[in-house]
């Protein structure tokens, strides 16, 4: 068997993994905060048997990253809305641990805590669920304070309820989970940092562009004919080959 087989197989493989990252990306161009993902390779030399040359090269799939680039920013006039302005993540709870994410949608749920738009507790500067209360405006302050106008007797009485856990680990650290929120990757906490800011009433929208996605689904497309091609040609030759040496013989 022709080895170019073995080499064109694993090229149409990579791709096709890569296709399903930019499909990922794709179907996540409306989620709030997403980080768009990247299917990093890197080129093996095929090592040789004795006596042989190193000509053919194969590849293999690296760590997975992530773009983090901020996304466009968009108001809503929510008052539960909130956005990572630069830099940071907000902390929230999953039954996996602490965990980090960019999508600052936030809702009040029936025991009356602050959570994602899927539901999780946003955690305050000292890891426990935010309460709120059933009565009163909720506002946010740019350095994450939340607040409550009216919540108690005296409808302009404001009460301050907690402080966001605002983080900002290192990048390289983090990693993304099958939920698509980001842990450190040791999995411990990462403390608070009082220069993350927020900006109240916005969302950030994902920071995947769907143009360069389309244009990379377009090509991947091509390379993996290319990759069939190349396996098509090969087995066309062994064939011929094969019948050349039958006639001979």
């Amino acid at each position: 068997m022709d080895r170019i087989l073995y080499t064109a197989s694993n090229g149409a493989a990579r791709i096709l993994e890569q296709q399903s990252v930019i499909s990922n990306n794709m179907a996540n161009v409306a989620t709030t905060g997403f980080r768009e993902q990247m299917a990093i390779y890197r080129s093996v030399p095929v090592v040789p048997q004795a006596g042989e040359l190193p000509t053919r090269v194969s590849t293999v799939a690296s760590t997975p990253g992530s773009h983090f680039r901020q996304g466009i920013m968009a108001e809503t006039g929510h008052a539960l809305d909130a956005a990572i302005a630069g830099d940071g993540w907000f902390a929230v709870q999953t039954p996996q641990g602490e965990a980090y994410t960019r999508a600052g949608e936030f809702a009040v749920n029936q025991e009356n805590q602050l959570v994602t738009h899927t539901g999780l507790p946003v955690l305050s500067a000292d890891g426990q669920p935010i309460e709120v209360p059933e009565r009163g405006s909720i506002t946010f302050a740019t350095d994450g304070q939340i607040s409550a106008l009216g919540a108690g007797d005296n409808p302009r009485d404001i009460q301050l309820l907690a402080q966001l856990k605002l983080v900002n680990p290192p990048t390289d650290q983090l990693v993304r989970g099958d939920d698509g929120l980001f842990r450190m990757a040791g999995g411990q906490p990462v403390q608070p940092d009082e220069a993350v800011k927020i900006a109240p009433g916005f969302i950030e929208k994902s920071n995947v562009n769907p143009a360069a996605m389309m244009v990379a689904m377009i090509s991947n497309a091509r390379q993996f004919e290319q990759q069939m091609q190349v396996i098509k040609n090969a087995s066309t030759n062994e064939e011929r080959g094969n019948s050349i040496l039958s006639a001979a013989g």
